[in-house]
């Protein structure tokens, strides 16, 4: 009986612990945004989704423009992304509330890069 309970025991903390280290990396409430920059103008970003849920947000990031661009929310930012390349930003969004979003290159953000993601 003994080694039963102890099993049991041991199988709880291991099923705990799974749970947590998933919960950790947003696995189970992670939202993909598409993020188009370049396009429909040089210096314009589109977000397939302007609201998401608090959680882990993947930022799916392509430059459909003519030269380079890079996009930072929430102290978070892509490398610089050349003309036709894709980079991927994830970012856990543990508070509900607006997150601007930008390209840092020079210039950029003043010419319009840049928005607001609402997180609920």
């Amino acid at each position: 009986m003994r080694k039963s309970r102890k099993a049991l025991a041991l199988a709880a903390i291991a099923v705990g612990s799974l749970a947590v280290a998933v919960s950790a990396f947003g696995s189970s409430n992670a939202t993909t945004v598409a993020v188009t920059a370049g396009k429909p103008t040089e210096f314009r970003f589109t977000l397939s989704k302007k609201t998401i849920l608090k959680g882990t947000g993947v930022f799916k990031v392509t430059n459909k423009g003519k030269i380079n661009h890079d996009f930072k929310i929430a102290g978070k930012k892509t490398p610089t992304v050349t003309a036709g390349k894709v980079s991927t930003l994830r970012v856990l969004f543990k508070k509900a509330g607006k997150y601007p979003y930008l390209c840092t290159l020079p210039g950029h953000a003043a010419l319009g890069m840049k928005g607001v993601l609402t997180v609920k």
